[in-house]
């Protein structure tokens, strides 16, 4: 039977400020592991207080049993509070479906993701794109494509900025973090199917992962529950159009429904078996960058690791600059013993998703403010790490 706890509270704006960090959660499907509410708890409420963070939603699985824990409110202006289907931003965290589509396109037929970019693009052919893969695209190894999409390039120009384009490395010899780089990456794989890339995930991968609580385009009747993600300023703020945005960074998504993914990526079965294929495909090694192996959008970890290493793999340096990389051959099979991760940013939104498949156990931690990157490590970290002590495995320690 399922069993729903919950301690939300219903405040008044004028009583919010000091009200704000009373636990309010709501754990689902089961009561939580001992003292789980309190391990939560004390993770959360520091960043809220120290961030100014209005509103957040920690969704946990154990065993495949999920516990939701909601914060706060998604709207300063309604006092809406937020519930486990509010929806979150979720940034960079999008390129885990992005790269669940490419694979999807590979193991149905449609591409490769050895060949060439200009075989899906004829307007690239006789560039540099020639002899840049798919995947090197995939896992931003393209030679140096920036971090951001020019200022310069719209919709109009795009495929001259990329004809004209001259990498800075040899591909596949090098990453730079790249939303230029996956941003491509995902419209050639949709591309290669025949249809828009949003059209594909909302009407085609999303519903086929079970996610209905999933958009790149927040329906009108859902946009009641889309939470406003708040500025450095405090102004309320949500993620503006721009060249590549569904691509990179332009899902929209619930605690329930992201923690759902997290649990397909550690047990597919039940999916359609080419998408089953594909998800376990994206968890595949291509190359280590000081113990951070990339895989296709999410980032991994040999299991048992330290916080450290997580810290340094997700560290500004890892995003803004260029490292040379030290390639497998062939690549690396999807393991189980390994800790898989991921972090999104937009300017109002900060999020985080993990997962050790080996133990069974994964957490997604969403808030409607960009706070810092290694605050969020942290926190998964020291939730993940109780609950591999609570079920009796080896600690993350």
């Amino acid at each position: 039977m399922t069993k729903t706890l919950s301690c939300k509270s219903g405040l008044a704006l004028a009583m919010f400020s000091l009200l704000l960090f009373w636990p309010g959660a709501h754990a689902s499907e089961g009561d939580a592991p001992s003292g789980l509410q309190t391990i939560v708890d004390e993770a959360i409420h520091p960043i809220m207080q120290n961030h100014d963070v209005p509103g957040m939603a920690v969704a946990i699985t154990v065993g495949g049993t999920r516990h939701v824990f909601t914060y706060g409110v998604a709207s300063r202006a309604s006092g809406q509070a937020v519930t486990e289907n509010t929806l979150f931003e979720i940034g960079s965290i999008s390129k885990t479906f992005t790269a669940t589509l490419a694979a999807y396109a590979e193991e149905t037929g449609a591409l490769s993701l050895s060949d060439p970019a200009s075989a899906y693009l004829p307007g690239l052919a006789g560039s540099s794109f020639d002899s840049i893969s798919l995947l090197d695209l995939g896992t931003y190894a393209a030679g140096g494509l920036p971090l951001q999409v020019p200022g310069h390039v719209t919709e109009e120009n795009w495929s001259d900025y990329y004809r004209n384009w001259q990498p800075e490395y040899a591909p596949g010899t090098h990453r730079r973090y790249s939303n230029a780089s996956i941003g491509l990456f995902g419209h050639l794989a949709a591309r290669s199917i025949g249809q828009p890339f949003d059209e594909l995930m909302e009407g085609t991968i999303f519903p086929m992962l079970g996610l209905s609580n999933t958009f790149i385009h927040v329906p009108q009747n859902r946009m009641r529950d889309y939470a406003y993600g708040y500025s450095k300023d405090g102004r309320p703020i949500r993620v503006n159009p721009g060249i590549w945005d569904a691509e990179a960074y332009g899902v929209k998504t619930s605690a329930a429904d992201l923690i759902r993914f997290v649990e397909i990526n550690m047990n597919p079965t039940g999916l359609d078996a080419a998408l089953q294929r594909a998800v376990t495909a994206t968890h595949t090694g291509y190359y280590t960058v000081d113990g951070m192996v990339q895989g296709l959008g999410w980032e991994m970890y040999a299991y048992p690791t330290e916080r450290d290493r997580l810290l340094a793999g997700n560290s500004r340096q890892m995003a803004f600059e260029a490292h040379e990389v030290e390639r497998f051959a062939p690549p690396m099979p999807p393991r189980e013993n390994v800790f898989i991760n991921k972090t999104g940013s937009t300017n109002g939104f900060g999020a985080y998703a993990a997962f050790i498949p080996s133990r069974d156990i994964g957490i997604v931690i969403l808030a409607n403010r960009n706070y810092p990157i290694p605050e969020r490590v942290s926190a998964a970290y020291r939730i993940l790490s109780a609950l591999a002590d609570q079920t009796d495995t080896p600690s993350a320690e």
